[in-house]
């Protein structure tokens, strides 16, 4: 494609003016792979963007949308509804913790957050505790892009440019300790205590005051963040000591990313609301969730029968095609064992992503299930670009990874087998040792 015919689109968390003076096209999926239009074989090791869980172009899936489309483009969700929305929920609440037992739609992981933040927010004014409006984030956390979700974040760069940003909000700490943590298998030992920084911030604001606590059970945009032993344990601790809601953003981690078909079974905390996308529909068609606990739910439940409960919702929720998607996802992944099959490879993914340590500027790696991470060493005034000379190098060879900073992102489909893993590690190795 010619400049010119670049030139209308303004990208998203691109930097559009690099792009653009050498762009890197995909046109066309199939498996663990991607083709350039050249027809240039490039291996995908980030499903996507975290969300192609089952690979891509799958036949069920793609039947199923071609059907619904067909049958019914569009249902108003408003005051009516679809016999496939209902049961995609009751097949979603058969995976998640017993407790989770509501299912909302929405379109996306932002929507997800800014939902489980108003559901938060309402449920305390409904059950006579109107003054619990302080909502609590955490830093280097991502929970989407919309206002909600860049308040509550903590990645400075998403927050910057963007003013005051919801009042109202404050920010425990990070679980990033490489002075005690570099280079863990898994769970790292050290940081459970950093848990109890929640306790700090009850104490300077008064549990009254405070609604509900977000966090990522991995942080994954941030650059890979395993959480420490025990650290989610503590903070569901804390949370019920206070009467604060708990709320995991499991955007990432949802849908087999850990081993478990979420985190919280992976982890084994179940937090109050939990936010879900991406491997919902396997990226195939927008969709995204809350999953929420019966009493939070049952707490809306009063007044006449004929009036809103909950005054929140989307033109596009339980959108007729994501819900076919949804459910011809589920149907993969419970064909081919893949909502578990990240617990099964994760051992060897570990030994060969930590096959690494000890190449030039390597400082630390991350793993869990079957998400990993690489931090690189930064360059001296250059932060972020170590890492993105690793990407560039990475593509040529055929390889697609994430960069997040100076850390290297992977995320692979579910489907990979020990070749792949193999492949993507060795052509790293060579990128990381070319780019040093």
């Amino acid at each position: 494609m010619s400049t010119t015919e670049l030139d209308a689109y303004w990208m998203p968390f691109t930097a559009n003016r690099q792009f653009k003076k050498a762009p890197r096209l995909l046109a066309q999926a199939q498996g663990m792979f991607y083709k350039t239009p050249e027809g240039r074989e490039v291996l995908d090791g980030v499903a996507g963007l975290w969300c192609v869980n089952a690979g891509h172009a799958r036949p069920k899936i793609v039947q199923a949308i071609a059907d619904q489309a067909a049958e019914m483009d569009f249902a108003p969700p408003f005051q009516m509804g679809h016999p496939k929305a209902f049961e995609l929920a009751e097949r979603l609440v058969k995976l998640t913790p017993p407790e989770l037992t509501k299912v909302f739609y929405t379109n996306s992981g932002s929507e997800s957050v800014e939902t489980a933040l108003k559901m938060a927010l309402a449920y305390h004014r409904a059950r006579g505790e109107g003054s619990r409006t302080r909502l609590i984030g955490r830093e280097r956390g991502y929970h989407g892009v919309n206002f909600g979700g860049i308040s509550v974040g903590g990645i400075v760069a998403n927050r910057k440019m963007f003013g005051h940003l919801l009042a109202g909000v404050d920010h425990i700490r990070h679980t990033h300790d490489p002075a005690r943590n570099a280079f863990s298998v898994g769970q790292p030992a050290h940081g459970a205590d950093l848990a109890d920084d929640l306790e700090r911030l009850v104490a300077l604001h008064d549990a009254s005051t405070i609604a509900a606590v977000i966090v990522e059970p991995v942080a994954g945009s941030t650059g890979v963040l395993i959480p420490p032993q025990g650290y989610l344990q503590r903070l569901r601790e804390i949370c019920d000591k206070h009467g604060i809601l708990l709320i995991f953003d499991e955007v990432i981690t949802g849908f087999g990313r850990t081993g478990q078909p979420f985190a919280a079974q992976t982890f084994g905390v179940t937090p109050d609301l939990m936010t879900v996308a991406k491997g919902l529909t396997n990226g195939c068609v927008p969709m995204g969730a809350v999953f929420a606990k019966q009493k939070i739910h049952d707490v809306f439940m009063n007044g006449p029968e004929h009036l809103i409960e909950f005054f929140h919702g989307y033109t596009y929720s339980a959108h007729p095609l994501a819900c076919a998607a949804a459910l011809a996802t589920l149907d993969t992944y419970a064909e081919e064992g893949l909502l578990t099959r990240a617990g099964q490879l994760q051992g060897y993914f570990a030994e060969a992503l930590h096959s690494l340590k000890g190449l030039p500027n390597v400082i630390d790696i991350r793993n869990i299930g079957l998400v990993g991470g690489v931090e690189l060493a930064p360059r001296a005034g250059e932060p972020g670009k170590r890492a993105f000379d690793v990407f560039l190098d990475c593509w040529e060879q055929g390889l697609m990874i994430r960069t997040t900073g100076d850390t290297i992102a992977l995320s692979p489909p579910l489907i990979i087998e020990r070749e792949h893993i193999d492949r993507i590690v060795d052509t790293l190795r060579t990128a990381i040792g070319r780019v040093a």
